[in-house]
């Protein structure tokens, strides 16, 4: 029987990196300028306004904090395995030299789901934002045009009972009853509803139509973005700050409830929700990741992506945590409630808060910045899972189609169109919470097999050349695996079911398909290595001198 367990020499990823056909094309600010791209964006734009009505209320900016902190932990630990393999794959590859075959693959597939929705729910979230831009120069996409199927359904079962059972405002009314009219306006197929995110899904083809051009252009273009963002957020922090009511505050952590809606209820508020916030919005960090899965492109990624790494996380905690108060200062928690006053508020959270504070001008800069803004967090997000499938396809684990690069432009255009076709088809067709929650769980996960992973290569091979150790390993370590699954424990019990489905099936895939095809199965050492298997230690490798 072959080994699950067995392991990539650590020599084997060396020359894959000298072999590799990727372009090493950025530097350290670069790099740097990827992390915050993707974590700027999914947290402040997109999730701000769901953590603090389904889960701490303005106490989301612990949840920030308690994120942010089990993010350290991790981070550390991905910045020491940067600095010993400075190769595409991030934590796949780093468990596929160090704990094994099975547990890369379980990482790998865990991490697809990570970067696969996450991408969908930055283009949902995207698609709020273009629809509040339109509204502001007077143009309005239709209703069955910008809501996908199960949300359309969800919130016509929800006007129809709300209205049915009576006692309602006016306003309220008014916004139930236009939910109704705009449900029945959508046109029929066969009798059925349709229902299409269509923004979702063009402006990821829009993306993938700048990914396949080559990373450098992409970088530049993702820096330029990463500016306009950063100086939109600063904004907002300063801008904000005229505009808090500190009664929005009061209390701070709201008391433990139950929210129920469409007749689904879950807990709430009080410390729980703060926790269960943290577990939420955990994917918002996920840019520091995707510096990782960049290494096969940095110039100098040894000592370049561990820098990227811990910066892009130290900037985007700080200004997560000084935004999530601010608006929740601007606006009371509850308002960002789908089905109440402000049903899009949930979708474009900091742009309706100064809309609320009666301050449009604001929110044009908001939307402009935003919408723009978001477009990198995509771009970064699809460009790290094609670089995932690139060092999984090259060990053999999934089909050799996705490892083919453009000798041309230096990235693999076959992986990115099949990727973005997929990815734009179900961001048009499902909800952006169940969405958000499945990404967190794919996070924690890889999060927590690095934290294993690099103390494991610490104990086995002690003498591998570090240029970045992490300070008291076995504590930090500990402390991040205990962190992360506690959080995993706290997410939502549909996103752990469907996420634990989606690891079924993961190793249904592996014993079926993965091991049978994996070259180290079948005696190869990676793509560098044929059947005439070439002693390792002939091979002459100057990592630092790829460029």
């Amino acid at each position: 029987m072959s080994n699950i367990w067995i392991k990539k020499p650590m020599e084997a990823y060396e020359a894959d990196v000298k072999k590799s056909e990727l372009k090493r094309v950025l530097g350290k600010w670069s790099l740097t300028a990827i992390g915050i791209g993707a974590i700027i964006g999914g947290g402040i734009f997109v999730l701000t306004g769901t953590g603090a009505y389904y889960n701490a209320g303005p106490a989301l900016a612990l949840s920030f904090v308690v994120a942010g902190i089990a993010c350290v932990f991790a981070a550390l630990c991905y910045a020491e395995f940067a600095s010993i393999l400075p190769v595409e794959g991030s934590a796949y590859a780093y468990a596929y030299g160090t704990v094994g075959e099975i547990f890369a693959w379980i990482i790998g597939w865990g991490l697809i789901l990570e970067y696969a929705m996450g991408s969908m729910t930055v283009a949902v979230s995207w698609s709020g934002y273009f629809a509040k831009l339109l509204k502001m120069f007077g143009l309005h996409l239709p209703y069955w045009m910008t809501t996908d199927p199960a949300t359309a359904k969800k919130a016509f079962g929800e006007a129809t009972n709300q209205i049915a059972n009576g006692n309602l405002s006016v306003d309220k009314l008014k916004t139930f009853q236009e939910t109704i009219s705009n449900f029945n306006a959508a046109p029929e197929l066969f009798d059925m509803k349709i229902f299409l995110n269509l923004p979702a899904l063009l402006i990821v083809l829009f993306v993938i139509s700048i990914l396949i051009r080559g990373t450098k252009g992409a970088a530049k273009a993702n820096n330029l973005i990463v500016i306009m963002k950063v100086s939109a957020i600063i904004f907002v922090i300063i801008a904000g700050l005229f505009f808090i009511d500190v009664q929005n505050w009061t209390p701070f952590i709201p008391e433990a409830t139950t929210i129920t809606e469409n007749g689904v209820s879950h807990s709430a508020y009080g410390i729980g929700g703060i926790i269960a916030g943290a577990s939420a919005i955990f994917f918002a960090y996920v840019g520091f990741d995707a510096v990782s899965t960049q290494a096969g492109e940095a110039i100098n990624p040894k000592k370049d992506v561990p820098f990227a790494i811990i910066t892009s996380l130290v900037v985007c905690t700080v200004l997560y945590i000084l935004v999530s108060l601010v608006l929740t200062g601007m606006m009371h928690y509850t308002d960002f409630n789908p089905l109440g006053k402000y049903p899009d508020a949930i979708k474009a959270p900091v742009a309706y808060a100064f809309d609320v504070a009666g301050q449009a001008w604001a929110g044009y800069i908001i939307t402009i910045a935003a919408t723009v803004g978001l477009i990198s967090v995509l771009m970064v997000m699809i460009m790290g899972q094609s670089r995932i499938f690139l060092g999984m396809s090259k060990d053999g684990l999934i089909p050799k189609t996705f490892a083919k690069v453009n000798p041309t432009t230096g990235v693999p255009t076959k992986n990115l169109l099949i990727l973005g076709a997929i990815i734009a088809v179900i961001a048009s067709l499902t909800p952006i919470n169940d969405l958000a929650h499945m990404t967190s769980f794919g996070t924690l996960f890889a999060f927590t097999m690095v934290c294993v992973a690099v103390w494991v290569l610490r104990v086995k091979q002690p003498n591998v050349e570090r240029s970045f150790r992490v300070p008291a390993l076995p504590v930090i370590a500990t402390l991040g695996i205990l962190i992360n699954v506690y959080l995993i424990y706290n997410l939502s019990r549909e996103a752990k079911i469907y996420s634990f489905a989606w690891l079924l099936i993961g190793f249904i895939i592996y014993f079926l398909y993965s091991k049978r095809n994996s070259k180290l199965q079948n005696g190869g050492y990676g793509e560098t290595f044929k059947a005439e298997k070439i002693p390792l230690q002939d091979v002459d490798i100057d990592i630092d001198n790829k460029k």
